[in-house]
């Protein structure tokens, strides 16, 4: 078991922060992740810029948008992490599309990573049929690669994800884009615990997470959420105190999983 999974393990219900590096200028990323550390998240996800981000909604895709016009890059990002003057504590993953990796080189990235300390890494468009165009440099980096699932998935297609999980499943709550949600459909908790039943892996809800109201509702089937939308508006507009109020809401939670 790696960092990343001990680490969301041992909080119940987990909350993972996804920010967009870079939103905001560079210069703001170890304060962000400060503030997010100390509010109380298991993990925070650092989305990666990038031009044509196919599963982010309008909030992400507008924060990628200002931070490609402060010139940010994956290099970039790298570089600011490992000269954060204070070490985060929690772990922190990237969030990036294929695209930059393979620009980059899979060797080079994923030794990028473990230089800067990067305890996941989550690539959104690479086709689980694919993933040895990234996984192999990963894994003898000792970096996760995180696997996500999602409703549509067939069971046959799931088992054989499952099988390669770690870190943790990032089980997409929606038939769309990330963005915030009123409502989840009927079958999202089934879904949840249909995974947690298979997986050796924490099982993280992500896409559409937004209140810690929707969170008690899909506590009982999954291991945490990821939010991201919520997080990204509210450091965007200066809302510091709704961030902290939205991760204690969400950690706080008790659930009995039975």
């Amino acid at each position: 078991m790696g960092y990343l999974q001990e680490r969301i393990e041992r909080q119940n219900p987990a909350f993972v922060a996804y920010i967009m590096a870079g939103d905001g200028g560079l210069d703001s990323l170890e304060e962000r992740v400060q503030v997010l550390e100390e509010a109380g998240v298991t993990a925070i996800e650092l989305g990666i810029p990038f031009s044509d981000p196919v599963a982010d909604g309008p909030v992400i895709q507008d924060a990628g948008v200002r931070a490609l016009q402060e010139g940010v890059t994956l290099r970039d990002v790298f570089a600011a992490v490992r000269g954060f003057e204070q070490k985060p504590e929690v772990p922190l993953v990237i969030m990036t599309y294929l695209n930059p990796v393979l620009q980059y080189g899979a060797e080079a990235f994923a030794e990028s990573c473990r230089e800067a300390g990067i305890a996941g890494v989550i690539v959104p468009d690479l086709p689980f049929e694919h993933q040895d165009l990234v996984k192999p440099a990963l894994s003898e980096a000792g970096v996760p690669l995180v696997q996500l699932v999602t409703l549509t998935t067939t069971e046959e297609r799931l088992d054989a994800i499952l099988a390669e999980a770690e870190g943790f499943v990032y089980a997409v709550t929606v038939k769309g884009v990330t963005g915030g949600r009123k409502s989840f459909s009927e079958d999202v908790a089934e879904f949840l615990a249909r995974i947690r039943s298979k997986s050796d892996a924490p099982v993280l809800a992500g896409f559409g997470i937004s209140s810690a109201e929707q969170a008690a509702a899909l506590a009982p089937s999954c291991d945490g959420f990821i939010v991201g939308s919520a997080i990204v508006q509210a450091f965007y507009e200066g809302r510091e105190d709704d961030i902290r109020e939205l991760v204690q809401g969400v950690v706080g939670l008790t659930v009995n999983k039975g």
